[in-house]
């Protein structure tokens, strides 16, 4: 069985990849910025990780030993326009949904490379691979995250590190439902705002998206990008058969 870190354990997707590895007989390293909220995990260690602060990674890795495989699943999301959404705010996004993912990455590459083994996981988004509206710092965000994870792919595959990228679709993790929104009062982008639920589609639990980044860590030769459920790869099908001269929506919304 592989030793495991997970990043961003503390609650929905993270929480859930954590329960279903340990379930399968991994070793388990748990971490979160605040280490009391993975208290009730059944996992093997806990450990405070901050993405975007550079000695508590180093910390991390420290603490954790031996580490066969990194789950980079930490990040949140906001609802917003471009036209208006805080600058300061889509900086954060990449800070903790990109960078911190490529700093994790940084941390615990050279051991990988100088064992000749090792496994990189991305939890990433369809929206990795197509956009939606209000949600576009995320979506650019995950674009950048898979542009890291192939060049990752590319630049370690010579050294026996295998990396990839799960997209799920949407997920009953909460996560949405928690992000922060920035609409003015009166805003001409609220319609859109509210029309959102429109392309939500088929939603699909923390746990099967679970299930999918355990199935990628213990295939020998795992594709590098994933579609975590029918609903993403439907979804993800049909924006790679539509014609790029055109955006892409997976449904029709009145806008």
């Amino acid at each position: 069985m592989s030793s495991v870190l997970i990043t961003g354990a503390s609650k929905g997707i993270g929480r859930a990849i954590a329960i279903e590895l340990s379930a399968r007989g991994h070793r388990v390293i748990a971490t979160a910025r605040r280490p009391e909220t993975l208290a009730d995990l059944p996992v093997d260690q806990r450990l405070r990780l901050d993405v975007t602060v550079q000695e508590s990674v180093d910390q991390a890795i420290r603490e954790a030993g031996d580490i066969d495989v990194v789950v980079s699943n930490a990040g949140e999301t906001v609802r917003a326009p471009l036209e208006s959404v805080p600058l300061s705010e889509v900086e954060r996004l990449f800070q903790l949904n990109t960078v911190g993912a490529l700093r994790v990455a940084q941390g615990v590459l050279p051991a990988m490379r100088e064992r000749g083994a090792g496994r990189l996981v991305f939890v990433s988004s369809i929206q990795g691979r197509m956009v939606l509206p209000m949600i576009g710092p995320y979506g650019a965000s995950k674009w950048a995250l898979e542009a890291l994870a192939e060049t990752l792919a590319i630049e370690t595959r010579r050294f026996g590190i295998k990396v990839s990228v799960v997209q799920p679709g949407a997920v009953s993790s909460g996560g949405g439902e928690r992000a922060k929104v920035f609409l003015k009062e009166n805003d001409p982008y609220t319609p859109l705002y509210e029309a959102l639920s429109v392309l939500r589609g088929e939603i699909v639990t923390p746990e099967e998206v679970a299930a999918t980044v355990a199935d990628t860590i213990e295939r020998p030769d795992p594709p590098l990008r994933v579609p975590a459920g029918a609903p993403a790869a439907r979804v993800l099908r049909a924006r790679k058969e539509a014609p790029e001269s055109e955006p892409f929506l997976p449904a029709e919304i009145d806008w």
